[in-house]
This record gives C-alpha cells, sequence and structure tokens, in this order.
C-alpha cells in the first residue's frame, strides 16, 4: 500500500489541498478525491484525450500524471473553463456544429482546442486537426468539430 502526500496546488483558480497516494494519478484525484467529474477515464495510457486538463498552462493527459506532480503548479480542468468566455465561444460552437454526440470527449476537445487558439489564434482547418490529433472521437467523425473550432476561432476575430 502508497503511503499518503499531501499536496497544495491551485485547482482552477483555487488553492487546494489534497491527501493522496504517492502512486495516483492525478485524473484520480481530480474524479475520487475532489470530485470533479468533467475529465473523464477513457483509455489509462494517453491515447484518447479524454482525461486531458491543463497544467501550468500545458495540455497534458490527466491518467499520465501523478497526482504528486500537481503540487505548487496551476492546474485548469473543463469545470474551471465555466466563466471563460473564449470556452463558452467553443461549447456554443461544439453544440451549433452537431459536434457533440455523446459527449464523452468534449471536456477533453474543448480543453485541447482552447490551447489550440491560444497558441494559434486563427488557425487554418489542418493546424486545428494537428493540434487535436490526441484526442479521440468515436461519434463524430472530426469533421463537425474541426469545423466548430474553426467557427470559434472566426468568432473570436470579428
Amino acid at each position: 500500500m502508497s503511503r499518503s502526500v499531501e499536496i497544495e496546488f491551485r485547482l482552477n483558480g483555487v488553492v487546494r489541498r489534497a491527501a493522496v497516494r504517492a502512486d495516483m494519478s492525478a485524473l484520480a484525484m481530480l474524479r475520487d478525491v475532489l470530485g470533479l467529474t468533467g475529465t473523464k477515464y477513457g483509455c489509462g495510457e494517453g491515447e484518447c484525450g479524454a482525461c486531458t486538463i491543463l497544467v501550468d498552462g500545458a495540455s497534458l493527459n490527466a491518467c499520465l500524471l501523478f497526482a504528486v506532480d500537481c503540487d505548487g503548479r496551476e492546474v485548469t480542468t473543463i469545470e474551471g473553463l465555466a466563466n471563460d468566455p473564449a470556452a463558452q465561444r467553443l461549447q456554443r460552437a461544439f453544440a451549433e456544429h452537431g459536434a457533440v454526440q455523446c459527449g464523452f470527449c468534449t471536456p477533453g476537445m474543448v480543453l485541447q482546442a482552447g490551447r489550440i487558439l491560444a497558441r494559434a489564434g486563427q488557425p487554418d482547418r489542418a493546424t486545428i486537426q494537428r493540434g487535436l490529433e490526441g484526442n479521440l472521437c468515436r461519434c463524430t467523425g472530426y469533421k463537425k468539430i474541426i469545423d466548430a473550432v474553426e467557427a470559434a476561432a472566426k468568432e473570436r476575430a470579428a
């Protein structure tokens, strides 16, 4: 049995403390310890992107990150974007373009799409497609997701 470690980090803008096992993933901490279920368990191997979170502004797979590695860092989950205008634009575009079907991949897609828009501003379709390569969707075929990200970028520029 792994020992418990006390960590402190900024989660969605709020300083949080958590007692976590040394071998616990950030995904398990977010879902099971802190009750934030927007970050999804998909593959557990860093291949699907359902568990995408932002750590110090970089998108990471929470299933591959140890919870203890969040200590002293800034972590953002989909819940932390509830009042973010850029994320709201993306969420609205996903709904308007039919990019949400079962919704399982949507939190990770929105977080990753937000990073694409933050880095590229007005990305072309190829840039959007490359940026979303680590996020899998089994329902949409990606065209609608790329359309939604492109629309959110155009709305932001207007």
